[in-house]
């Protein structure tokens, strides 16, 4: 899971740009050899959607195949050569000069294949991938099924978001040490004024040796020894006078992991920003580095014309920007996880992230086989989501699912009633599982209206989304934002635990205008706004409000959904700025 990094040692080539690409909705690709070669391609981009860069697939969602040649330099000799793999969706095969060398299940998270003994080195070294992204009940996010979509929409999926498909993130060949760093974690402490950085370190093979870790913070420079035993070794960095990470200073030091031979060269070497802070729940308070945190910010979405879903960097620069414009600190990356250059990003401009896996959808009325099958792949996802992103200062929670419901949306049932036992059992099992890959950060399982009780108390923040004065009490922000304030003083009343209002949202078409305001109108959104913020500002032990969204994001096609677009954004998909950007800019003081 570490990103792909160019030094003395190690080398990364970003071979993302213009690949070959044909579709194989029949399936007969893999029979007829086109991991040799593709009979009819088109151009395509990498990374990009193919639903948006095409008019034929935009609704397409089998199996597509993607095909470049590289060349290895010949300097790689003596290392492993690895594809790495930034995000397909959903599922992927790899090969390599014709021989299927990897794979890998679940889009939006990082995968790697060793092609060492496949490369050509005399000529170009062929990769074929195949994407597919079936919309499978078994799948997280699943499929819909027989039952039909979301709100009616077509594609059908359980979700209200576009089921984007293809390469969506950059392609990176790498070369490493025959034994190199595989894996290194960091863990902060504050202890008054010093800080701690706890390094756990592991290597790709079970090897004894020497190495150090060197942190740099600014003119200052830890140097800690350390002896590896069986592939691992931990070591610990005093810091005297710590500068904490926080929004307002987002300090990073650099923190150096070398491998030595037994002559003292080094023979491989990783290098990471990392951040000294700590989060953690207490009462009903969230506190970072020991002082009480409110999170403002949104749900967002990966989602821009033309790209899709796919990696666009000076998207992700402009959201950054508008993120501080409007006075924002924090986001959720809802509802899958965001790109590694992402959290980058966040970890220097100090936006503060709730890091989620893609357990959208997940209802717990299914067949007993079913749920084991989502069951096995969010335990893979939340393992390598928490493995990946862990390192970061500016995740500081887990969320295991958005908005699981037991038998249908917006149905209560008993905390005693089956489905509600069974979501029980399977989220508070996700949760445990975050905590003991990660016991440095708090957990949280994002509620729907009428969750059973028995859910929202698996979470150490109780996060929630409600729609009062949107989808009921339709048209009346103030009833809504009443119904709001009397269900959170009943949850606290009951849990004693911080709370946040995960998402709240109006649709709000630009340029519509309404005196009174009126649904669809930006007053509206803007008064829609303004009520639940109220509500939460009256409440000490709400600690976080997000409005869903930060932008305006394509979904499936239905007739809730004018132009296939959840028009929710305080910005537009193009990211001008709708009255309730405004708004928020004023309530929360953005630059």
């Amino acid at each position: 899971m570490l990103y792909p990094q160019q030094n003395r040692l190690r080398h990364a080539v970003d071979i993302s740009g213009l690949w070959r690409f044909q579709v194989d909705p029949d399936g007969v690709g893999e029979a007829q050899g086109w991991h040799d070669h593709l009979p009819a391609p088109r151009t395509i981009a990498v990374p990009g959607s193919w639903n948006e860069q095409f008019e034929d697939t935009r609704d397409y969602l089998g199996a597509a195949w993607y095909a470049t040649d590289v060349q290895v330099p010949p300097s790689w000799h003596g290392h492993r050569v690895q594809v790495r793999v930034g995000s397909a969706n959903y599922a992927a095969r790899v090969w390599a000069n014709g021989t299927e060398v990897g794979g890998h299940e679940g889009g939006h998270l990082p995968f790697v294949v060793d092609i060492t003994d496949h490369v050509d080195w005399d000529g170009p070294t062929r990769l074929a991938i195949r994407v597919e992204n079936e919309l499978l009940v078994t799948r997280v996010p699943p499929g819909a099924g027989p039952g039909g979509g979301m709100l009616g929409s077509f594609p059908a999926t359980t979700y209200d978001f576009f089921p984007y498909a293809g390469i969506h993130r950059p392609v990176h060949l790498i070369a490493v040490p025959a034994c190199h760093i595989d894996a290194v974690t960091v863990t902060t402490t504050l202890h008054g004024a010093d800080g701690r950085v706890h390094v756990d370190v592991r290597t790709n093979v079970s090897w004894d040796g020497v190495g150090e870790v060197t942190l740099v913070d600014g003119p200052r420079t830890f140097h800690v020894p350390v002896n590896i035993g069986g592939g691992h070794a931990t070591a610990v960095v005093e810091v005297p006078d710590a500068r904490p990470w926080c929004p307002e200073d987002p300090h990073l030091c650099t923190l150096t992991v070398r491998l030595l031979d037994g002559h003292g060269e080094v023979t491989d070497a990783y290098a990471l920003e990392v951040g000294i802070r700590t989060i953690e729940v207490q009462g009903d308070r969230l506190l970072l580095n020991g002082k009480p945190i409110f999170l403002k910010g949104f749900g967002k979405h990966e989602d821009f014309p033309i790209y899709g879903r796919g990696l666009a960097l000076p998207v992700l620069v402009r959201d950054h920007a508008l993120l501080r414009w409007v006075g924002a600190n924090s986001y959720r990356t809802a509802h899958y996880p965001y790109a590694d250059e992402a959290l980058q990003l966040c970890d220097r401009e100090g936006i503060l992230v709730i890091s989620e896996i893609p357990a959208v959808g997940l209802g717990f009325a299914d067949p007993p086989d079913v749920i084991a099958a989502r069951r096995e792949r969010c335990e893979a996802q939340l393992d390598e989501l928490i493995a990946r992103d862990r390192n970061h200062p500016s995740v500081i929670m887990w969320s295991v699912a958005n908005e699981p419901f037991p038998i249908s949306f917006l149905r209560p049932v008993s905390d005693d009633d089956p489905a509600a036992v069974a979501g029980a059992t399977f989220l508070g099992g996700l949760i445990d599982r975050a905590h003991a890959a990660d016991p440095s950060r708090p957990a949280t399982v994002v509620a729907l209206h009428d969750t059973p009780m028995s859910w929202l108390r698996l979470s150490d923040v109780v996060c929630i989304n409600r729609y009062y004065g949107w989808y009921m009490q339709t048209g009346q922000p103030a009833e809504g934002a009443g119904k709001l304030a009397a269900e959170l003083d009943a949850i606290h009343a009951e849990l004693g635990r911080p709370m946040i209002v995960a998402e709240f949202g109006a649709d709000t078409l630009p340029g519509h205008h309404a005196v009174p305001p009126e649904m669809f109108s930006e007053e509206y959104q803007v008064e829609f706004l303004r009520g639940y913020l109220d509500v939460a500002d009256a409440r000490p032990f709400v600690v976080g409000m997000h409005v869903w969204n930060f932008a305006d994001f394509k979904t499936g096609q239905g007739v809730m959904r004018p132009g296939g677009m959840n028009h929710k954004g305080v910005f537009t998909r193009d990211r001008r700025p709708k009255m309730a950007a405004h708004f928020l800019r004023d309530r929360w003081g953005g630059r």
